[in-house]
């Protein structure tokens, strides 16, 4: 993680609980700055970091955390430099938040699509024209670089990252470990509203719930409408504020994402495996899989099994 003059302290925190040194985590977290010493952050506080930017030559992937006034302020000179090599050497480059500002720096967000906090898209666009800026979304896979939106969707970049790794099995250890939703991390950059969305409550997220221990059972809107004690029309407008996706699409994300687990952790034929996650065929699973994934639950099974 490279710690930059006023790094904002839940960008940091967010990889370093995500990927902390622990026997259930197969990575090692490591904490860097333009220089070994102290660097001043954000929000009245302040690390001490250990090494520079020599770190880099024992990296696989560098987090950059979101910084204060990334509009109007530059990364140091070596830092853009040692960002750039890193990269030509096939190290992994992830940037939550404001943190982009940073990659963009570099050049290597040029022609590529990438996001930021909403509050700063305007300002990244304006700043670097070449960069794609996305503002609908989460997080952003340009495989060698990728970006996130606000702090919290830093978990979604992370756990995302975990499950390219080493499958969604750990990737959802790790997001019980944070009591966040795993199936958030999909496989495609995940939309949010334009602006921020009204709370919902404990009703809606208990319906999730609900509804995640009832895949394998026929599940309609009027369903969770009903568990939610809402209308229909009431219930799919919130929900879509709440997650980007339709109630339905939401059932449907869930349900290939415990079809996964499934193929990665059990011998369950295809077939089994569809009707466990109330997607009732086999080639249903194959349709949906591929359509969400980009492959077939035989090949993820190869990949993933281990």
């Amino acid at each position: 993680m490279l710690v930059l003059d006023g790094a904002k302290p839940l960008d940091v925190g967010i990889p370093a609980q995500v990927f902390a040194n622990r026997p259930t985590m197969p990575y090692q977290v490591f904490v860097c700055g333009a220089a070994s010493g102290p660097v001043a952050g954000g929000d009245g506080l302040s690390y001490h970091v250990a090494e520079g930017l020599e770190a880099f030559e024992h990296a696989d992937t560098i987090f950059i955390p979101g910084y204060r006034r990334p509009a109007t302020s530059e990364p140091p000179a070596a830092v853009v430099e040692a960002l750039r090599a890193a990269h030509s050497r096939g190290i992994r480059l992830a940037a939550i938040s404001t943190g982009a500002f940073a990659l963009a720096a570099t050049g290597l967000l040029d022609g590529r699509r990438a996001t930021t906090h909403w509050h700063y898209t305007r300002a990244l666009a304006e700043k670097h024209p070449s960069v794609r800026v996305d503002e609908n979304v989460l997080f952003v896979d340009e495989g060698s670089v990728l970006t996130s939106a606000g702090a919290a969707s830093g978990i979604d970049l992370c756990l995302h990252l975990v499950r390219q790794d080493h499958g969604v099995g750990l990737s959802n250890i790790v997001a019980r470990r944070l009591v966040a939703a795993p199936y958030r991390s999909g496989g495609q950059a995940q939309y949010v509203p334009r602006s921020v969305p009204e709370p919902l409550g404990d009703v809606f997220a208990g319906t999730r719930e609900w509804a995640l221990a009832r895949l394998d059972e026929p599940l309609t809107l009027a369903a969770l409408a009903r568990n939610a004690q809402v209308s229909a029309r009431t219930f799919s407008r919130r929900f879509v504020e709440d997650t980007g996706y339709t109630p339905m699409q939401w059932v449907l994300r869930a349900r290939v994402d415990l079809a996964r687990e499934l193929l990665e952790r059990t011998d369950l034929g295809v077939e089994q495996v569809a009707a466990r996650v109330g997607l009732g065929t086999a080639s249903n699973l194959r349709l949906h899989f591929h359509r969400i994934l980009g492959t077939s639950p035989t090949e993820y099974r190869t990949t993933f099994s281990s």
